[in-house]
């Protein structure tokens, strides 16, 4: 988001933030307004009671983003994670503000997750580790049958609250355009009928990097977070019959110590910045073994731009990153047997490694100047 909204300006834009106040806050407003921090960890006290309510609906919200709207008239409001903190609140302020000044402001959204359809944001229950599309529809109380969120029945009770509250308003109908980052993604939400028209898949973009050739070394990588729907548990079987073949893992969550239990496996632990480049450039191949509806996962992305190919779930938006048979393999979702055999018999042929990774050489992702002069068509005329 920041670095849509800093080339935006750069291309001689007016561009401005809003949302929570935080130490970590680097952009903002010309009246700096922000609503008050709230801090979600530790235990429950009188505060984070009240936050239940304010995490649903939110009059600071709505009255701080009128300060902004009054001081910056913008021709367009593009929502990114609003939920929790801001709410859907803003939403409501801004058709308001629109109405009394007869602006033409344009609100777009980018679905980061399944948010609109799902109250746990996921269509996964964390506590089964299944994929679940029981709220599809708008059968929300799903939510708290299941304790989907956090495996709490307080927060799925919140949770289902919030999706119900803002359905029954209809504000939604209010966004004119929903960027997906998956064309799964949109899938999803067009069950909706109310998203169906407003919905358009867009990719993520990536950044530029240096065109340089790699000596490929003898590991196979994964880089993320070691948990169960990242599809941990199924890749470390894998791992553990494929006791020959070196693997490097980078990252941590909560499966760290299974993953640092295999001799074949060396956790280098979360890796940021060049070190992190080096260990995708330098890999034969990088997993993405993830076991839920993954939307547009830079993992995959950046492997592929720094000529690493990659063998991937055919899961959510995955298999629309991945060139099969050209840029890196898809095999089943949770296969165990699929996924082994994909390994073995690619690190057995360094010829198709190579061939690969030169196709990755040409991955047709959009640069950041690609996609931003997308996002201003849909800015002006709502699609692409």
């Amino acid at each position: 988001m920041f670095k849509l909204g800093k080339y935006l300006a750069e291309q001689g834009n007016e561009v401005q933030y809003f949302g929570m106040e935080h130490e970590k806050r680097c952009v903002g407003n010309m009246v700096e307004a922000y609503i008050g921090e709230m801090d979600f960890h530790g235990g429950y006290n009188l505060r984070k009671l009240v936050y239940s309510i304010k995490t649903i609906y939110s009059r600071e919200a709505r009255r701080k983003i009128r300060y902004v709207l009054d001081d910056f008239q913008p021709d367009v409001c593009h929502l990114n994670n609003f939920t929790y903190q801001i709410t859907p609140s803003v939403i409501l302020e801004i058709v308001k503000w629109r109405k009394e000044t007869s602006r033409e402001c344009r609100i777009i959204y980018t679905a980061h997750d399944y948010n609109l359809v799902c109250p746990n944001h996921m269509l996964h229950n964390p506590n089964t580790h299944e994929n679940c599309e029981k709220c599809l529809g708008g059968c929300f109380l799903n939510c708290v049958r299941g304790r989907c969120i956090h495996g709490s029945l307080v927060k799925s009770a919140i949770g289902t609250a919030e999706a119900l509250f803002w359905n029954w308003k209809g504000t939604y109908r209010y966004i004119d355009t929903i960027i997906c980052p998956s064309e799964f993604l949109k899938g999803k939400l067009d069950t909706n009928p109310v998203f169906r028209e407003k919905t358009v898949a867009l990719h993520n973009f990536m950044d530029k990097v240096e065109e340089r050739e790699a000596e490929k070394k003898d590991y196979v990588l994964y880089f993320g977070r070691f948990s169960e729907e990242k599809g941990i548990s199924t890749l470390l079987k894998a791992c553990m019959e494929l006791p020959k073949i070196p693997f490097v893992f980078a990252g941590s969550g909560p499966l760290e110590e299974k993953v640092n239990a295999l001799p074949n496996v060396e956790n280098v632990g979360f890796q940021t910045g060049e070190a992190l480049e080096a260990l995708i450039r330098d890999a034969c191949f990088s997993i993405y073994p993830s076991e839920w509806y993954e939307n547009c996962p830079f993992s995959v992305m950046e492997s592929q731009q720094k000529g690493t190919p990659v063998v991937g779930a055919n899961i959510g938006g995955i298999p629309e990153l991945i060139d099969d048979r050209r840029t890196g393999e898809l095999f089943e979702s949770g296969n165990i047997e699929e996924l082994k055999g994909k390994i073995e018999s690619l690190w057995g042929n360094r010829s198709l490694i190579n061939r690969y990774s030169e196709n990755c050489g040409g991955s047709s992702f959009d640069s950041l100047e690609e996609y931003c002069r997308k996002l201003v068509r849909i800015y002006h005329a709502g699609d692409l």
